[in-house]
């Protein structure tokens, strides 16, 4: 194997792949990044058994084609290092990889490509188009309601729900769930996979290109991302996700409309006396008004009154903070609307008017 590439087109894919590379790593193959060249066109490829992600690059001279994984933490930094602009001679010499860059030298280690593992090939029966810009703002409005290491496996990760015109997101810790959607014209057959946290963090990452197009492949066993720039594979949680249309309340009667942005910063102040440990913050609903308590085991207390325009009964319920805090960040219209049925029952939080994400919060006893 043996090209030139400039430092900013070697460095783009590799940037791609390094986050899927695990640092420390029972297999040594998995620390590396498998290069392979055919003609013009290189890929570089990083794998941890669960995610596999492929950038490419087309070189601008034909190289000689071949197959090598080096340490690819070790040949990121030194892209990085080298100045912009810079020229880099690759050349594969037996077990060893040459890197030169003017007047600089690097001898990586390699291992043999047929000790990297391959994802098997799918055969998805879904195939989709969507803008990447309407994939990355599903997700994201979503992905923080993840559970992170819970015993219900199925919980650490989001799932997608594709019909023929429609891809929803949902994510749920079992104390706060949220829903987001994307019109799409998708397959016939509806379909439900659920794709891993590390996935979906991965994958939000490279969603970069606003206005372009990414095509998504669902099999059973695994989702397939594919654009001119990257292929990115993740295997599927195998598990059975909640029923996300029970969670979501129906039919509450007490409506509130308050400034969003607002609404935050009083979340924020009060917050800093809650209790460390269960965030826990009293609201008061009145007319026109929200009062926000919140005290600790020291004794000490926060109080503050909102004006807000709310429809309903007097109530008063008892929230984690920080799961409201979430929703406000996540939300970017300038009210926010509160759904609320009984003092015993879950908020619904969504946008005042066609919002196309909903956010059901559970209270907390306090």
């Amino acid at each position: 194997m043996k090209f030139v590439i400039s430092r900013e087109a070697l460095l783009r894919p590799l940037q791609l792949v390094a986050g899927v590379v695990e640092k420390r790593q029972t297999l040594p193959v998995l620390s590396n990044v498998l290069l392979d060249l055919q003609g013009q066109q290189l890929s570089l490829t990083g794998t941890d058994l669960e995610v596999e992600l492929v950038g490419r690059v087309t070189l601008d001279e034909i190289g000689s084609d071949g197959q090598v994984t080096v340490p690819g933490k070790k040949l990121m930094d030194i892209c990085r290092s080298l100045p912009d602009g810079a020229i880099i001679e690759v050349e594969q010499d037996d077990q060893r990889l040459n890197v030169r860059s003017g007047r600089s030298r690097f001898t990586l280690s390699t291992l043999p490509a047929s000790e990297f593992p391959n994802v098997d090939n799918i055969s998805g029966d879904t195939h989709f188009a969507i803008v990447q810009a309407k994939l990355r703002r599903v997700i994201e409005r979503t992905s923080f309601a993840m559970a992170q290491q819970d015993v219900r496996y199925y919980l650490n990760g989001m799932l997608f729900e594709v019909t023929s015109t429609q891809l929803r997101t949902v994510a749920t810790d079992g104390h706060r769930l949220a829903t987001a959607v994307a019109d799409i014209s998708g397959p016939e057959v509806a379909q439900q996979i659920i794709l891993p946290r590390k996935g979906v963090l991965e994958l939000a990452k490279l969603l970069t290109d606003a206005e372009a197009h990414i095509s998504l492949t669902l099999s059973s066993n695994h989702l397939r991302a594919t654009t001119d720039e990257f292929t990115f594979t993740s295997k599927l949680v195998d598990g059975k996700f909640p029923d996300y249309s029970r969670v979501i309340p129906k039919n509450g009667s007490n409506i509130m409309l308050a400034d969003r942005q607002e609404l935050r910063q009083v979340f924020n102040r009060i917050a800093i006396l809650s209790n460390e440990k269960y965030r826990g913050v009293r609201l008061n609903y009145n007319e026109d008004q929200l009062r926000v308590l919140a005290n600790n085991p020291e004794q000490e207390e926060a109080e503050e009154t909102v004006a807000v325009d709310y429809q309903g009964d007097v109530l008063e319920m008892g929230f984690n903070v920080s799961y409201l805090l979430d929703v406000m960040s996540v939300l970017d219209t300038q009210q926010v609307k509160m759904t609320l049925s009984d003092a015993n029952s879950s908020a619904l939080l969504e946008e005042p008017e066609n919002g196309d994400a909903m956010y059901v919060v559970m209270p907390m006893r306090l």
